[in-house]
């Protein structure tokens, strides 16, 4: 998992007022208390309300307002070739299909719409 990902993750669970320790915050991302200890630093280094220190846990002290609409690559890949597979489809479901995909370009202009989605 990279860096950007594990903090939007780590931002994501902290929403929700709660103390947590690094143990815990670690446990959930599959990483070591050390990376929570790196990143807990990253966040703190560049503005974020992020407070705590190790042995406690940390909390964040104000709110933050996410993005509305982020995703993985792999999760954008996912949605991206089931919405081609339906938008294939006639009636409704083809033209919600093509609807969101349009909507979508507008949303996440660097993703790739026009291809046929994920190899593999």
């Amino acid at each position: 998992m990279k860096r950007d990902d594990r903090i939007y993750d780590l931002i994501r669970i902290l929403r929700d007022g709660r103390l947590h320790t690094a143990a815990e915050l670690a446990a959930a991302l599959g990483v070591s208390t050390r990376t929570i200890w790196r990143d807990m630093a990253v966040m703190a280094a560049s503005g974020l309300p992020v407070e705590g220190e190790r042995g406690l846990g940390y909390i964040l002290r104000a709110p933050v307002v996410l993005p509305p609409l982020i995703l993985a690559q792999e999760e954008l890949d996912a949605l991206i070739w089931a919405l081609r597979q339906a938008e294939a489809q006639p009636g409704p479901l083809g033209r919600g299909a093509r609807g969101l995909l349009a909507r979508l370009g507008t949303i996440l202009p660097q993703a790739d719409l026009g291809g046929e989605g994920p190899a593999g």
